[in-house]
């Protein structure tokens, strides 16, 4: 377990930038203590700083994992969000999205969200903008990326994807055999 390089540090809050905006900074100053993200076979932890100082009496290669996994680098070295971080992001995100209750199933087996199941989208989101998907009764189903700004929404047909799936809650059923 390590810290991040400058670019892997980069990538990282590049993409989480895209969910939670400046918000960034709420995730490593809490409250309740101070908390880093550390780098362990491609994977990225957020973890207390307690818990890490803890954890530095065990071997490298005998640690399978030590806090919340984040996401991951791919082998071209960009970073990749898991569902695992959604709890983290939620409460901090800029943009929402919030589905009708007959499309919450679809998204949850890994579909895009089209414009007949969008119940409510945040005023002002652009295109491309990273976005948390919520049920009508606000529990947080996963995150994606806007299709469509909020203003071209209002003018799609229905069957247009309005926001491309990145991950979800569903999940951890469909693959819990790899999810780390």
């Amino acid at each position: 377990m390590r810290p991040l390089t400058q670019e892997e540090t980069r990538a990282l809050f590049e993409k989480l930038a895209k969910y939670i905006g400046e918000n960034i900074q709420l995730l490593v100053d809490r409250p309740d203590g101070s908390y880093c993200f550390r780098l362990h076979k491609d994977r990225v932890y957020y973890v207390s700083e307690r818990i890490l100082k803890v954890a530095t009496s065990i071997p490298g290669d005998k640690l399978v994992a030590l806090g919340t996994c984040f996401g991951k680098f791919t082998k071209t070295a960009k970073f990749r969000l898991h569902v695992t971080a959604l709890d983290y992001l939620a409460p901090y995100a800029k943009y929402k999205v919030w589905v009708k209750p007959g499309a919450e199933q679809s998204f949850l087996y890994g579909n895009h969200v089209l414009k007949s199941g969008l119940g409510r989208i945040t005023e002002n989101t652009a295109q491309y903008q990273g976005v948390v998907v919520y049920s009508m009764a606000d529990v947080p189903l996963g995150f994606g990326v806007a299709a469509k700004s909020t203003q071209d929404c209002r003018k799609v047909d229905p069957m247009a994807i309005v926001v491309f799936h990145q991950a979800d809650v569903g999940e951890y059923v469909r693959h819990e055999e790899t999810l780390t």
